[in-house]
C-alpha cells in the first residue's frame, strides 16, 4: 500500500519537467526541434507543465482531500506531480492544501471500496476517485454522496454513466484513444493480420473503453482477426508472459494493441526475446516503453497528459469543497488530452520528461 500525505513545498521549474521516473537530478534543458523535424504528432503540447491557478479565490485558508487511485504506478506518480505544483501555487496564496493519495500494490476495487467506507465520516473536504471498477465502485460513491460526502473522480477511469459523483477530471475519450491506436496499426499491416488485446485489470473503465475501442476498429475490416483479448492486470511481469504465450499459439501474430502503461513494455519484452516481427501500439509515457518507441520495437504510443490531470484535479477539488456546483466555474467533465507519438518523436519525449539524451 501506499500513502503520501502531502503539505505544500517548492517545486523548482525542473521539477515541473522530469516525471519520478528519472534518475537524473541535474537541470534539463529541451530545446525546441526545429519545424521540419517534427512529426505529425509532436510531442510539444503532449505534456503541458505551464500551469497557473485560475481567479478563483478560496473561502478557506486550509483544505483536507484524500485520493484514492487503482494502483501504486508510475502512472499515477506523475499525476502527483501536476498536484504538488498546484498545491505549492495554492500556498503561494497563503491556502495549505495537505491530502493523502493512496492506492493498493495490485489494482483491486474491493480494496478501493473498502477504502472509501474508512475514509467517508473522516475529516475529509473533498474524497476524489480513480475508479477501479465501476460496476462495483459507482454504487459506493452514490451511497456516499447520498450521506452527505462531496465526492469526485479523476485520473483516467470515471465512474458509470449516471452515477452522482460532483465531476470527473481526466480523460474523457478512452474508447476512442484505443480506437486511434487500432487504426494505427491496421494501416500499418494494411489492414490484415492476426492481432491481440492486453486490456489492463478488469473492470477499470479507461481499460475496458480502450479494449471496446479496439475491436470495434478491428470489426470493420474483415481481413483482420483478434485471436486473444487477454487481462494482465497492470503488470509489466503479467503481460510478458501473457505475450510469450499468445506467440505459442500464434507465431504469426501480426500485431498486439496495449490498453495500460504497463503492458506496452510487458508485450515488447517478449517480442524481443522471441525475435518477432509482431507490431505493438499501446499507452503512455514509460521510459522503457519509450527506449522501445524509439528503436522500433513499439510502432506507437498515446500519450496522455498525466500533469495536467493532477494540476486540474486539485484546482477543481478546492471548487467543489466550496460547495460549487459544475457550471461557470469548473464543467462536470474537465477533458484532458492524449497524443500519439511514434519513433521520430522517441527521444524528444525522453528528453523532455526524463533528461535522457540519446
Amino acid at each position: 500500500m501506499k500513502m503520501v500525505r502531502k503539505t505544500a513545498f517548492f517545486l523548482t521549474a525542473v521539477i515541473a519537467f522530469i516525471l519520478p521516473l528519472s534518475s537524473c537530478s541535474e537541470k534539463v534543458s529541451v530545446q525546441p526541434v526545429p519545424v521540419e523535424e517534427k512529426s505529425t504528432n509532436s510531442v510539444i503540447g503532449a505534456v503541458d507543465f505551464a500551469h497557473e491557478l485560475d481567479s478563483y479565490v478560496p473561502k478557506k485558508d486550509t483544505y483536507n482531500f484524500y485520493f484514492t487511485y487503482k494502483i501504486v504506478h508510475p502512472w499515477w506518480d506523475a499525476v502527483a506531480l501536476g498536484m504538488e505544483e498546484a498545491q505549492r501555487q495554492y500556498l503561494e496564496k497563503g491556502i495549505t492544501i495537505t491530502y493523502e493519495y493512496m492506492a493498493p500494490e495490485a489494482a483491486s476495487a474491493e480494496d478501493q471500496k473498502d477504502r472509501l467506507a474508512r475514509v467517508k465520516n473522516a475529516d475529509y473536504d473533498i474524497i476524489g476517485v480513480d475508479v477501479a471498477d465501476e460496476e462495483i465502485i459507482s454504487p459506493v460513491i452514490d451511497e456516499m454522496i447520498d450521506e452527505g460526502c462531496k465526492v469526485m473522480t479523476f485520473s483516467s477511469s470515471d465512474a458509470a454513466k449516471g452515477c452522482k459523483r460532483i465531476a470527473y477530471v481526466g480523460n474523457t475519450h478512452n474508447y476512442q484513444d484505443g480506437a486511434d491506436l487500432t487504426q494505427a496499426l491496421c494501416e500499418k499491416l494494411d489492414y490484415k493480420g492476426k492481432v491481440a488485446i492486453l486490456v489492463g485489470s478488469v473492470g477499470a473503465p479507461c481499460h475496458e473503453d480502450r479494449a471496446r475501442g479496439a475491436k470495434d476498429t478491428l470489426a470493420k475490416y474483415p481481413d483482420m482477426e483478434t485471436v486473444a483479448v487477454e487481462y494482465d492486470m497492470d503488470s509489466i511481469e503479467n503481460a510478458y508472459n501473457l505475450t510469450l504465450d499468445i506467440l505459442d499459439k500464434t507465431p504469426d501474430l501480426a500485431g498486439i494493441i496495449c490498453c495500460n502503461m504497463s503492458n506496452p513494455v510487458g508485450a515488447a519484452r517478449a517480442i524481443t526475446e522471441r525475435g518477432s516481427d509482431t507490431v505493438i501500439v499501446g499507452m503512455d509515457h514509460d521510459e522503457e516503453a519509450l527506449r522501445y518507441l524509439n528503436d522500433g520495437v513499439i510502432y506507437c504510443l498515446g500519450v496522455q497528459d498525466c500533469f495536467s490531470i493532477g494540476f486540474d484535479t486539485l484546482q477543481v477539488a478546492v471548487k467543489i469543497a466550496d460547495g460549487n456546483l459544475p457550471g461557470d466555474l469548473y464543467p462536470e467533465l474537465t477533458n484532458e488530452i492524449t497524443t500519439i507519438i511514434y519513433k521520430e518523436d522517441a527521444a524528444q519525449m525522453l528528453e523532455l520528461l526524463y533528461g535522457d539524451i540519446l
